[in-house]
């Protein structure tokens, strides 16, 4: 979705706006914010993914998938906090490129899909996988929480799973 956004972007963007494209000024107001979301936006995927690989894996599974309801850090407060960031990654990369068509139409649109894949894929997985518990859990969570105590969890260091002496880290028991 991204690299064909982006040609049709560029291609559109050449035609329809050629001066804004082209324009240095132009690159320079939107390159800096770009840069400064895309480091947000790998910050707060980076701790959100060591969160659920330090507490939601029980036993031994694969890499990557978990087996336990995590509401620890940033999912104390929302139910989708890597969702949170990386909705915002398609906005960083039209802003580095400086592409207005990708920053006002293509990113939104692909921002759009990506809450809808979260409602109809996600959240169902999630209720079948974790049962009452995420019921539960829904109920007394949003999706996403803009408070600044829930951003202040989204950015706050957390180190790899593997430096953790849990019996739930690396599939041991």
């Amino acid at each position: 979705m991204l690299l064909g956004g982006l040609a049709v972007s560029v291609y559109f963007d050449l035609h329809y706006f050629r001066a804004l494209f082209l324009s240095w000024k132009f690159h320079l107001i939107t390159f800096l914010p770009g840069v400064i979301l895309l480091n947000l936006v790998r910050r707060i995927s980076r701790n959100t993914g060591r969160t659920l690989a330090r507490y939601g894996r029980a036993g031994d599974i694969p890499k990557f998938q978990t087996n336990v309801l995590v509401n620890k850090g940033p999912y104390a407060y929302m139910r989708h906090p890597m969702h949170l960031g990386l909705l915002f990654f398609p906005l960083s990369l039209g802003l580095i490129v400086g592409s207005p068509t990708f920053i006002f139409i293509v990113a939104p649109i692909e921002m759009v899909g990506m809450l809808l894949m979260i409602k109809y894929i996600e959240e169902p997985e999630a209720r079948q996988k974790f049962g009452d518990d995420y019921e539960r859990y829904m109920r007394g969570k949003p999706w996403f929480c803009l408070r600044w105590k829930c951003i202040k969890s989204l950015l706050k260091e957390v180190p790899p799973a593997n430096n953790v002496s849990s019996p739930f880290v690396n599939g041991c028991n």
